[in-house]
This record gives C-alpha cells, structure tokens and sequence, in this order.
C-alpha cells in the first residue's frame, strides 16, 4: 500500500509540474510608440566602431512637451565591436551613407534606434524604488540566444517551458555581479527575427575599458539612478545612436536636444 501511495504521489507530482510549465511562448505585446513616450536614455557612442560613449536621461512631461535633460551625463560601454542598426520602434533610415550594417546574433554589437524598456530583474527580490515589472533570477533563468528555438530572445524558467527547444542560452544568475540589476531592451521583439540578435540589455559593466557582447552596461550606481527613475507608466525608451547619425536624425525623429 506504502508504495502505490507512493507511485501516485509521483505521478500526481509530475501532473502538477507539467500543468504548471507554460507550452509555448506567450505572445509578446505589441509596443507603445515612441511618439507617446515621456521618460528616454539617450546613449550616444563616439561612432560606430566604438564601444564607448556616454548616456543622459531625458524626460518631457506631456507627448507634445519638449524634452529636458535630467542629471548629468555618465559613461558607459556598449558592443565590444561597436554598434549596427537593430529593430526597434523607428523605421530604419533609407540614406545611411551608403550602407545598413543590421545587427546580428552573436556580431558583438549594440543595436542603434530606439527601443522600448519593458521589464527589470536582478538577483535578490525587488527593489522597493523599481518602478518597472521586476523578475528576480533563480538557477533556472535563461534568456534563450539559440536562433532554432521558439522561445529565441525571451527570458524564461527552465522549470516552467514545457518546450526545451534550445541548445544555447544565457545562465542569467551565474553571470554574477554584472546581472545583479539589469533591464530588458525590446529590440528584435515585435516581431522576433530569428538571427536578428538576442539578449540585450541595460545592465552593471564589468570596467569602463571593457565592452559588452552587444548590451549597454555603465557603473552600478548610475543603472540604481536610471532604475529609480525608469516609471512604467511613462513608457521608457533607449535612443542609442552614435554621435554623428544622432545628428543626422535628431530633427526627423525627433529625439532629445542636447
């Protein structure tokens, strides 16, 4: 009788481990344009090769307000090869010189555009400043960079995806002190182009001499000022451009004056 107790405890056990594991990936919603945007990270590196450059936050107090400067600037680091143009809310421009290097998975470069700020996470449970939706990091969390998976560019928990669809992916808690705060930018989200690159985010540098594979990083303390500033509500964005083509599209996209 011990035993058969026992064996219906397995089962009804695994029952509630596979009725709770999520069978394919939620679909992602759709983003809020950046026209209707209040509160941007404008992050400007030197030029395209560069993974260097510096930051500021802006915010505007209405979408017909003008942009103004909040705090001063700071450094930070970006794709240890540079930046690439990536999909994100604005329409990728037609005159770029000559060329539209698109960024790709696994290139080493940050993504140029604007992209939404959609969710935090860190390694211990919520700051009570953060004002974004927060997902604290267990042993299982991944964000997944293999381009055959379904679940491509998500962060999930391994315990909860009925589908291990994927070879490769970031251990997010085990990469230590450089993902004890972090913020997922939405780039190549809506849709999701398989190839198109994966994982970016807003997260600690390991030094101001070393760049990302392709997330923009800065000191710790500045990410805490950005995270107690970065509200929800106001829809958040990334403007990440180097200097020169922050010039260029400044008037057409109508981006933040310096």
């Amino acid at each position: 009788m011990r035993k058969l107790g026992f064996v219906a405890f397995v089962l009804l056990l695994n029952f509630a481990i596979a009725f709770g594991q999520v069978k394919k990936p939620v679909p992602q919603k759709s983003p809020v344009p950046y026209s209707k945007s209040l509160q941007a990270v404008v992050v400007t590196p030197t030029d395209w090769a560069s993974f260097q450059g510096t930051a500021r936050l802006f915010s505007r107090k209405s979408a017909k307000s003008k942009w103004t400067p909040q705090g001063e600037s700071f450094a930070v680091v970006v794709g240890r090869n540079g930046t690439a143009w990536g999909a994100g809310l604005n329409d990728l421009p037609s005159d770029t010189g000559g060329r539209l290097l698109m960024k790709t998975e696994g290139d080493g470069k940050a993504p140029a555009g604007i992209f939404s700020l959609t969710e935090s996470f860190g390694a211990g449970a919520k700051p009570a400043y953060v004002k974004l939706p927060f997902t604290q990091l267990g042993e299982y969390t991944e964000c997944v960079d293999d381009v055959k998976s379904s679940h491509y560019n998500r962060i999930v928990d391994r315990m909860k995806v009925g589908d291990f669809n994927w070879d490769s992916s970031e251990k997010m808690l085990a990469v230590g002190a450089e993902y004890e705060l972090g913020i997922f930018v939405a780039h190549n989200t809506f849709p999701v182009n398989r190839g198109g690159g994966s994982c970016i985010f807003l997260h600690v540098w390991k030094d101001a001499a070393t760049g990302t594979s392709g997330c923009t990083a800065m000191a710790r303390e500045n990410l805490e000022t950005l995270l107690k500033w970065a509200d929800a509500a106001k829809n958040p964005v990334l403007i990440q451009l180097p200097k020169d083509s922050y010039a260029q599209f400044q008037t057409k996209w109508k981006l933040p004056k310096f």
